[in-house]
C-alpha cells in the first residue's frame, strides 16, 4: 500500500506526540509563558482561559450543527434587560458559559448583557477572586443567514464587597481589567486574547479539541483602508460623523466593510487596519454597544496591538460607568484613522462653542 503521506516519514505515537509538543502551542501554555511564571496567579489565569476555550468549543459545536437541531435558531419569546428580542442560542451561549464557570472555582461572579443583575456562584466566592464580564453570543442577528457571530469576555479582579448586589466594584474604568478577548465563530473558530502582554490568536484544532496558537504579537497598522460602519444610520447621526463619511466617500484608498457582528467586523480591522465606528445618534448619543461587555473588552485589545479606542471625546478605557449595562459610541481601530474621526469631531464642538 502507497503511504498517502507520500515523503513523510511514518512517526510512531510518541513520535507524533514529540512532534505535536515542539509545532503547538496551546492557550494554556501560552499563557504561562507570558506570564514566565507557574505562580498561583499564574495558574488561575491559565485555568481561566481554559474555560473560556471550553465555552467557545461548546458554543462553537452547538453553531455548526444549529440549522440542523429543532428550536436551535429564532427568538425565544422573551427580552433581555436591554429591550432586544433574545434569541435562542443567545440564551444557550449565555449559559454555557455560567455552567462552565460554575465549575472553575475560581469566579465568584459572572456579569452578562443578557442578565439584569450579576450571577454569584456562593461555593466559588470563598476563593473565587475573578469576576467575569461578556457578551455571550454578539452578532446573533447574523445566526439565521449563517454569518459571523462571536462571544467577547474580560477578567477583572474582584474587589471589596457588592453593596445591595449592585456589583458596585465593576463600575470601573477599563484599564481595571486584567485580561480581555473573543472568541470569533467562522470558516474556523479563533480565539484572540490579551493579559496585558500583547494579543495573540489561536485557532481551534478540532482533531485535537485544542485552541493552538496561529498569530502572536499582532500588531494593527498605523493606517488602514477600511471603515466599518452601519451607514443607513447616516441621517440619525451627529453632523460631524456625517462630515466624516462625506470625507472618506470623496478620497480614494478606502473601502466599506460592514458584517453587521462587532466580533467579526472587529478582527477585520485589527489585521489589516482601518476603523470600526458605532456612533450615538442625535436621539441617543449613548450609542448602542454596552461599555463592559463590548466596548471596554475590545478597547484593551486595541490598545495591546498598538490601535485607539475612543468615545469620540474620551478613550474607551478611561471612562468611568454609572450603572452595568451602561451604553457608549464606539470609535477603534487604527491609530491615525480614529485619529482622523476624532478631529472631524473637535471641529464641530470647536464651531459649536463660537
Amino acid at each position: 500500500m502507497v503511504n498517502a503521506q507520500i515523503g513523510e516519514p511514518h512517526l510512531s505515537a510518541s513520535e507524533q506526540v514529540e512532534s505535536l509538543d515542539r509545532e503547538c502551542t496551546t492557550l494554556s501554555r501560552h499563557v504561562l509563558e507570558q506570564l514566565h511564571s507557574f505562580s498561583a496567579d499564574a495558574q488561575d489565569l491559565s485555568a481561566l482561559m481554559n474555560r473560556i476555550a471550553l465555552a467557545g468549543k461548546l458554543i462553537a459545536r452547538r453553531l455548526s450543527r444549529a440549522g440542523l437541531m429543532e428550536d436551535a435558531l429564532g427568538f425565544t419569546g422573551a427580552v433581555n434587560v436591554q429591550g432586544e428580542s433574545v434569541k435562542k442560542m443567545d440564551l444557550y451561549a449565555n449559559e454555557v458559559f455560567i455552567s462552565v464557570f460554575k465549575q472553575s472555582g475560581l469566579v465568584c461572579r459572572l456579569a452578562s448583557e443578557e442578565m439584569e443583575k450579576p450571577y454569584y456562584i456562593p461555593e466559588n466566592c470563598p476563593l473565587g477572586r475573578y469576576s467575569l464580564l461578556y457578551d455571550p453570543l454578539d452578532g446573533s442577528s447574523n445566526l439565521d443567514i449563517n454569518l459571523n457571530v462571536g462571544s467577547i469576555f474580560s477578567i477583572r479582579q474582584q474587589e471589596g464587597s457588592d453593596e445591595d448586589g449592585l456589583a458596585l466594584d465593576l463600575l470601573q474604568e477599563g484599564r481595571k481589567q486584567i485580561a480581555a478577548g473573543y472568541v470569533l465563530y467562522g470558516p474556523s473558530t479563533m480565539l484572540v486574547y490579551s493579559i496585558g502582554k500583547g494579543v495573540h490568536s489561536f485557532t481551534l484544532d478540532p482533531s485535537l479539541g485544542e485552541f493552538i496558537l496561529s498569530s502572536e504579537n499582532i500588531q494593527v497598522p498605523e493606517h488602514g483602508p477600511i471603515y466599518s460602519v452601519n451607514e443607513g444610520n447616516f441621517w440619525q447621526w451627529e453632523e460631524s460623523i456625517r462630515d466624516y463619511i462625506r470625507y472618506v466617500h470623496r478620497h480614494e484608498g478606502y473601502t466599506a466593510r460592514y458584517g453587521g457582528a462587532l466580533v467579526g467586523d472587529f478582527h477585520r480591522i485589527l489585521l489589516q487596519g482601518g476603523v470600526f465606528l458605532y456612533p450615538g445618534t442625535v436621539k441617543k448619543p449613548e450609542g448602542k454597544l454596552r461599555l463592559l461587555y463590548e466596548s471596554a473588552p475590545l478597547a484593551f485589545l486595541i490598545e495591546q496591538a498598538g490601535g485607539r479606542a475612543s468615545t469620540g471625546t474620551e478613550d474607551i478605557m478611561d471612562v468611568v460607568p454609572t450603572k452595568l449595562h451602561e451604553r457608549t459610541p464606539l470609535i477603534i481601530g487604527s491609530k491615525e484613522d480614529v485619529d482622523l474621526v476624532k478631529s472631524f469631531i473637535k471641529e464641530h464642538l470647536r464651531s459649536e462653542k463660537h
